[in-house]
């Protein structure tokens, strides 16, 4: 006889989180490795999560105005060059192409790490007066960057991800749009991913290269970790006059327009793995899984029970559910281990008895609860318990954030509650990158964000003691 096939198991991620995250990518069939160090290829199940988180993200953008726009991968050195600041930042990522066909390049082409550049080069040519702006573009891409360290989702050599690129008359109505699409993000992850978010400002250090501000939402990981889940860059006129774009505004005079990036990655299927995860492998929120429910038939082989299950797919389908059947010849045992590996929000159980007392039986993926469903309710208490599973997910990730969010007065405090407890560590900051510098080095933590929401912790600064000009977060990044 031959044996049963069995679901692989994962690594306790309090044993080892970093190798329960690996296997949760791997044995949740979301990546595979490629023949290239640190280029994943994405597996269905995993391209369908970002598929989702794509199709939300577009349509709120289309809602704001913003149309899709496709740039070339590769640019020009002398191109990348004109923005000092920002190809500094960029350089030690950088791949270049010197070889087409079998010639030599007269020049060097980086694959492009982000699109700033070429989007510049394009506005220098199209933008003329008042009345070509403002310019709301987006791209949906990938992106090299040649990172030392590799994780699947986390730090990708080739990566996916939408880039945002606006261009507007006045630094007013660049600034608005930097917040306004930082806001999206915290939409998206809040409300659709059930990931709450921190927004602020990056520090001077922290920022975007090239940029005036860089605005971000950190997340908080189930270890205790950040994670940079999206970022707003607001540019001022700065790319603007490095490459020459100018208009004629409504006094008819020549002007330098000011622009604005945003951007969102794969990396934020990571951090849904690593919000909601758990020893069973993935949980994934209702918004955006492949598959809200799947439907399992139990003692298959009974009369009529496969044709009920069938109909039970069939109607939550119609009901707009995304619904799928288990019809495989595996155990019950071993479907509910792979499903659950799967992170599928809802599972739906009916058998002979279950049949005869007209009902079903749903289990939450977040909790394991079981719940009886009369089968003539079903396409009412199913969307009910899917948003139940939904709210679930955020409640235990804000209780985790809120939970792990300390105060500190000195910089020994800090490093104690880092070490101790882990999470954000909230403090006064005088402002200057010294006092950054000593944070990093003496207590492993880097600034997370200035945040929007302001507290009054105190009058200095605890790494310097000179008078305090923020309330600041630090706390150990992904």
């Amino acid at each position: 006889m031959a044996k049963e096939k069995k679901v692989e198991q994962i690594t306790d991620m309090e044993v080892d989180f970093a190798q329960w995250f690996t296997d949760v990518c791997i044995k949740a069939e979301l990546v595979d490795y490629s023949a290239v160090k640190g280029l994943f290829i994405m597996r269905p199940y995993g391209y369908a999560i970002w598929e989702n988180i794509m199709h939300t993200l577009d349509r709120k953008f289309k809602e704001t105005g913003h149309e899709n726009v496709a740039m070339p991968m590769l640019i020009p050195e002398s191109l990348l060059q004109q923005e000092k600041d920002h190809v500094e930042g960029f350089a030690p990522e950088c791949a270049w192409v010197t070889v087409g066909g079998s010639e030599e390049l007269p020049e060097r082409l980086c694959v492009r790490p982000t699109s700033e550049t070429l989007f510049c080069q394009h506005w220098s040519h199209v933008v003329h007066s008042w009345r070509d702006l403002p310019c709301l573009y987006n791209q949906w891409c990938s992106v090299l960057r040649w990172e030392k360290t590799t994780r699947p989702f986390l730090r990708g050599r080739e990566f996916l991800w939408q880039e945002g690129h606006t261009i507007h008359a006045t630094e007013e109505e660049a600034r608005a749009e930097t917040l306004q699409m930082l806001e999206i993000y915290a939409d998206t992850l809040e409300n659709d991913m059930a990931m709450p978010v921190i927004r602020g400002d990056k520090t001077e250090k922290e920022k975007f290269a090239g940029a005036e501000n860089t605005y971000t939402v950190e997340c908080m990981m189930h270890d205790h970790k950040a994670l940079q889940s999206g970022t707003s860059h607001y540019f001022g006129d700065g790319f603007a006059k490095a490459f020459d774009i100018t208009f004629t505004n409504k006094e008819n005079k020549l002007a330098h327009p000011f622009e604005t990036s945003w951007g969102m990655s794969t990396r934020v299927i990571g951090g849904l793995i690593m919000t909601h995860g758990d020893n069973s492998g993935l949980v994934l929120p209702p918004k955006i899984a492949p598959i809200q429910v799947i439907v399992l038939p139990i003692a298959a082989h009974k009369p009529g029970v496969t044709e009920k299950a069938e109909e039970l797919v069939s109607r939550l389908k119609a009901a707009g559910i995304r619904c799928k059947g288990d019809f495989s010849d595996n155990s019950p045992g071993w479907k509910f281990a792979n499903w659950e590996m799967k992170g599928v929000p809802l599972r739906v159980e009916i058998g002979p008895k279950d049949m005869e007392k007209g009902q079903c039986v749903a289990v939450r993926r977040d909790n394991g609860e079981k719940i009886v469903v009369a089968l003539d309710e079903l396409e009412t208490r199913i969307p009910e318990l899917l948003n139940d599973v939904q709210q679930g997910l955020f409640d235990k990730a804000k209780a985790n954030l809120d939970s792990h969010i300390f105060e500190a007065h000195s910089l020994e405090e800090a490093k104690e509650l880092q070490e101790t407890r882990g999470g954000f560590i909230k403090t006064m900051w005088c402002g200057d990158l010294q006092c950054e510098l000593d944070m990093k080095e003496k207590a492993g933590m880097s600034s997370r964000c200035i945040p929007f929401e302001q507290e009054h912790l105190g009058d200095t600064c605890p790494i310097c003691g000179k008078p305090a000009k923020h309330m600041i977060y630090w706390g150990v990044a992904y």
